[in-house]
């Protein structure tokens, strides 16, 4: 049995409180309590920082813990340990006796030991005419039972801070990233606004950051980037807006009539028309001349000849120019906002216009793109923007019937000068686009 009651250090050593607070807990544990000692271990591992004790500490602890010969501390054995100097330095891998002395010390004075030391300070054991242990001078692991619930409940705090520390820095990691991308698009094409006054910012709050972060610093520096961010997005979304407004307004002013066949291939048919709510924004609708389409077979003859019907007004001179397709978006825009179209690039990635193109070409056999619907896109709008298009269908393929009846659709729309890209790569920016990692 192990000795009752309260026992002081042999020697020079002093009592302190914490000793006497610590033994005096070992004494309530229940005969019943029970715990598996390196499930406790891993928890002491977790909840180190808030206990205050080093990782060579627990070390010694873990030789101490292998002394004790059954797997779970139990209440109703002898919980004392009594391994010699020299073995506890083997098991603590050729550990200096001094710095032993010391996280034993440690130990102790963190609460999770108790020592029960003999009259003569050495560590024995004395046993009964059957083996059984009578006496046991050396440590006591007693303090590590009473306190399991306490160390369990201190190591799943400790998790859960770690977590939403490592998830702080990632948000923090993807905004800065964002901010950094948006600033550096605006700023290469030349967009109005006040990029170093944003950029000024950025850094103020990016200077901000410590070497090692804390919850407490890095939640309100958090805050502050995404402020930003959301601010350079609404006014990114503005400028595209305007521009593009004032690049088609010159076009309406001279359009009259549309002579492009509206027939589609066999293969397209049954295409159920869907309107821009696929990308979660109406189309932008301007004002335009009345158009009357051909009305007998006469007339459509006549209009797939290039010839205009006699009930038509002729052409005037200027109309040429409402044939030039609009200009293009800064490619880092449409990849931030299309991001799925990467990977089907030269290498795996997209650099350049011509790795964009070549990549939609690549994607419109995917989607079963009819070339002939792709051809006229690119008429249409451009080799840039149909490409641009195939990209924004890929990326909401999930919510599209038929993706070469769809860019049909648009292409029309494209040349009645009712549909405007500006909003569509808005949209996915705002429901989830993210700058890619390979685009150039």
């Amino acid at each position: 049995m192990e000795m009752d009651g309260i026992t002081t250090p042999f020697g020079r050593r002093t009592m302190t409180l914490g000793m006497l607070a610590s033994q005096a807990i070992a004494k309530k544990i229940a005969p019943e309590a029970s715990v598996d000692k390196w499930k406790l271990y891993r928890s002491l591992c977790e909840a180190r920082p808030k206990l205050g004790i080093s990782d060579r500490s627990l070390s010694v602890l873990n030789a101490l813990m292998s002394f004790y010969p059954k797997t779970d501390l139990n209440g109703s054995d002898g919980l004392v340990v009594f391994p010699s100097n020299a073995q506890l330095s083997l098991r603590t891998h050729g550990m200096a006796e001094t710095t032993l002395r010391r996280h034993l010390a440690a130990l102790v004075e963190a609460g999770l030991l108790s020592r029960r030391d003999s009259p003569n300070g050495k560590r024995y054991v004395r046993r009964d005419r059957h083996g059984m242990i009578g006496e046991a001078f050396g440590f006591s692991l007693a303090p590590l039972l009473a306190r399991a619930r306490e160390i369990e409940t201190l190591a799943a705090e400790v998790t859960a801070e770690r977590l939403l520390l490592q998830r702080l820095r990632e948000r923090v990691t993807l905004v800065r990233r964002d901010i950094t991308k948006l600033i550096g698009t605006a700023l290469e094409d030349g967009l109005a606004g006040d990029w170093t006054q944003y950029e000024a910012e950025y850094r103020r709050q990016a200077d901000a950051l410590p070497r090692v972060a804390t919850t407490e610093i890095l939640e309100p520096i958090l805050d502050a980037l995404e402020t930003l961010r959301t601010e350079i997005l609404k006014y990114l979304e503005q400028q595209i807006i305007l521009q593009n407004t004032a690049g088609n307004a010159g076009h309406i002013e001279r359009h009259k009539q549309n002579s492009q066949s509206e027939s589609i291939s066999d293969s397209e048919h049954r295409f159920e028309r869907k309107r821009e709510e696929n990308f979660g924004v109406e189309p932008l609708r301007l004002h335009q001349t009345s158009m009357k389409e051909p009305a007998n077979a006469g007339e459509r003859k006549a209009s797939r000849e290039g010839m205009q019907p006699t009930s038509q007004p002729a052409p005037l001179p200027g109309d040429s120019a409402r044939l030039q397709p609009p200009k293009p978006f800064p490619l880092g825009l449409v990849l931030q906002a299309c991001p799925e179209i990467v990977p089907f690039g030269p290498g795996g990635s997209i650099s350049s216009w011509r790795d964009l193109m070549t990549a939609a070409v690549v994607v419109r056999s995917m989607l079963a793109v009819s070339p002939s619907a792709y051809e006229e896109a690119c008429q249409a709008l451009g080799p840039e923007n149909a490409a641009t298009v195939i990209a924004c269908i890929l990326e909401r393929s999930g919510h599209i019937n038929s993706a070469g009846g769809y860019l049909r659709d648009l292409t029309r729309k494209a040349e009645r000068r009712e549909f405007s890209l500006g909003p569509m790569l808005m949209a996915l920016l705002r429901t989830g686009g993210v700058p890619a990692k390979q685009a150039g």
